[in-house]
């Protein structure tokens, strides 16, 4: 038996892989969503996750009767009460702070889930459109298949906020309280949100919105109310990335036949920021061929360089001399104009200007053109309706193997056996004991004590709900990737991911936009320069020329976030030998960090398992004649039989097939 805390993505992997190796694991989470750190909220479950991290006060244990418990052959580790990975959170309005008074959110009765399923914006459905399941991850299916009903805890909310200003000002109190405490809950798991009351459609994950008649019109003012009210729509992520289409997450969906949880859309572009001006970057064959940015010398330069990083390794007399070197001292002896070394190592290789090596830079740029062509022209995908969905999957699967979660349960303690020096319980909130052989728990469970010589780094976060693109195109259903180099030294790159309304994360006619770069000082005095040298964040109705043609900000948010990725086991003082801890998100694009920590956690565990192998398809298991009852009863509930009944029922629901990667 397994206990663990706080699902983030790499605690789900691992419980999925155990309950489908056939032990039995106990989920527990002191908070009343999945993901932790990896969750995405509505809108309105944002404002309460705000409210909560910008209450400062401590939460002291009201009863320390649990002590009682402890025998005098065991010791006790007590668990922290308060989550400290959450710093610095700032909210703001800009602009139309029409009254949101009174607003509710649309669709507050209890939401279907449709997995599956795509959920288009007001909008009927459209001609079918080919959207195969690609090497096993489906790409956009307009299928609705089995309808499931959402836990509780997604209630109606109002929201309200104070009357306009002329300078943006902290969203009030009043709307963070309005939304309720409850509201950012994630339902079971493995499920994609979708608004009630038929005002969506399924929709093809790929379609795209009409030839824009209306990009050279004047953008549609959206107010605060409209936010609120449309809150639903909106799946914000507390940690940005994309998933690498041949990364070890994509890999592990595929081999585990969890993408059949999900659905996923292609990152469309992949953008640079250059000279005070955001461009398209040029990154396949097709693409360089057909740029316009580029000179047919520059062409040449490209491709050739291109071809040399996908087979660096053979040709080590061209970068041996520079191994000492950084990957931007390097690209300056290959002879490439300035434009081509800014896209290469701010927008391919996407590495640190003055601190990666050659090596780190090539490695970076062959993993980046790998990944091309696999699902599209870019090397990456991003799951529909957030990064929030992955864990989710995960949780579906150890439930479907039988694992148990339970929510709102804290944790206060860990027992220790004094003679062996393992863990041999917990004691939870209420008291109980829980006995279990190996203990998972994330980081920000454990106590300052136990986190004395941990050396912690900072993600500085800030997510935005704009009006338009960064960079507007005929298309408005673009998913980019913008690097923006340091724009003073000392400072780092910052990475910037815009989702539009087709990724099921944000209302039409508004994008979500996530900064993300690793700390040096609070998440808004990090990437407040870039975001005003993105988009407008002027209230005042006369504006300049120049900011009127930026997009603008209609709402945002700065938090710092722990990074506790990379940290030795031994750092951790006190810690018996059966007690694995997880890190929360790192600050990197992709998720390899989550899924090399699971595995490793679980070939510790367990050695002789495999590391989630696909489930058995139904058809080709076989009962023993004792396990079948007569014909007019059916097949048993036996715990043998569970599973694979629940796994058909799963695949027989529709969507997209998926397959396995021959």
């Amino acid at each position: 038996m397994r206990s663990s805390g706080k699902p983030g993505l790499p605690e789900s992997i691992i419980a999925a892989a155990c309950a489908r190796s056939g032990q039995r694991v106990l989920h527990v989470d002191s908070r009343n969503y999945y993901g932790g750190n990896w969750a995405s909220f509505s809108f309105s479950g944002l404002l309460s996750w705000i409210k909560e991290n910008q209450q400062k006060a401590d939460l002291s244990d009201e009863c320390e009767d649990w002590r009682k418990l402890i025998l005098e052959d065991e010791e006790a580790i007590p668990l922290s009460s308060k989550d400290k990975t959450i710093q610095h959170v700032e909210d703001f309005c800009f602009g139309d702070q029409d009254s949101a008074e009174g607003v509710e959110e649309a669709g507050a009765l209890p939401k279907l889930r449709v997995l599956g399923a795509l959920a288009a914006q007001g909008e009927s459905p459209g001609p079918e459109k080919e959207s195969p399941a690609v090497e096993g991850i489906p790409l956009g299916s307009q299928e609705s298949p089995a309808v499931e009903e959402v836990s509780p805890g997604s209630e109606k909310e109002n929201a309200a906020v104070e009357s306009p200003a002329e300078e943006p000002q902290s969203c009030s109190e009043a709307a963070r309280a309005a939304a309720g405490d409850g509201a950012g809950a994630a339902p079971g798991p493995g499920a994609a949100p979708c608004a009630a009351d038929g005002d969506s459609a399924p929709q093809p994950a790929k379609t795209e919105a009409a030839p824009s008649e209306n990009a050279a019109q004047e953008p549609k003012k959206i107010t605060y109310s409209q936010i609120v009210r449309e809150g639903r729509r909106f799946n914000i992520d507390l940690v940005s990335k994309l998933l690498y289409s041949r990364g070890l997450l994509i890999d592990l969906l595929i081999k585990s036949n969890v993408s059949r949880y999900a659905e996923f859309k292609n990152a469309t572009r992949v953008l640079a920021f250059r000279e005070g001006k955001v461009e398209q970057v040029p990154c396949s064959r097709a693409d360089v061929f057909n740029s316009r940015q580029l000179t047919m010398v520059e062409k040449r330069m490209l491709m050739k360089f291109l071809t040399f990083c996908l087979d660096y390794e053979q040709h080590p007399e061209e970068y041996q001399e520079h191994e000492s070197s950084t990957f931007a001292e390097f690209l300056q002896t290959r002879k490439l104009t300035p434009s081509l070394q800014h896209f290469i190592l701010h927008s391919i290789a996407m590495v640190a200007q003055t601190e990666s090596s050659t090596l780190q830079g090539l490695q970076a740029t062959k993993k980046f053109l790998q990944c091309l062509g696999r699902y599209g022209n870019t090397p990456f995908l991003f799951p529909l309706y957030g990064q929030g969905e992955i864990p989710q999957c995960f949780c579906r699967l150890c439930a479907v193997f039988g694992g148990i979660y339970c929510l709102r349960h804290a944790v206060r303690c860990l027992v220790l056996d004094r003679a062996s020096g393992r863990c041999k319980a917990i004691v939870d909130q209420f008291g109980q004991r829980i006995s279990a052989n190996y203990f998972i728990v994330e980081d920000s469970y454990l106590s300052e004590s136990t986190c004395t010589n941990v050396c912690y780094r900072q993600i500085s976060r800030a997510v935005l709900i704009t009006d338009q693109s960064v960079l507007n195109t005929d298309s408005e259903q673009q998913v980019s990737l913008l690097t923006v180099p340091p724009l003073e030294p000392g400072a780092a790159a910052v990475r910037v991911i815009e989702l539009c309304s087709s990724t099921m994360t944000c209302m039409k006619d508004t994008y979500l936009v996530h900064l993300t770069c690793p700390s040096t000082k609070t998440a808004r005095e990090d990437l407040e320069p870039v975001v005003q040298k993105l988009f407008n964040l002027n209230t005042e109705k006369e504006t300049e020329n120049e900011e009127l043609e930026k997009p603008r900000v209609l709402w945002a948010v700065y938090f710092n976030m722990r990074d506790s990725s990379g940290v030795e086991r031994s750092s951790y003082a006190g810690l018996p030998s059966n007690v694995y801890v997880c890190s929360g998100p790192d600050s990197a694009l992709g998720n390899d960090c989550a899924v090399k920590q699971a595995e490793t956690i679980f070939r510790e565990m367990f050695p002789a398992e495999e590391f989630c192998p696909p489930p058995p398809n139904p058809e080709d298991i076989i009962y023993d004649e004792d396990e079948i009852e007569p014909e007019e009863s059916g097949l048993n509930n036996s715990p043998e039989t569970k599973p694979e009944t629940s796994a058909e029922e799963s695949s027989s629901e529709g969507g997209a097939a998926v397959t396995k990667e021959e």
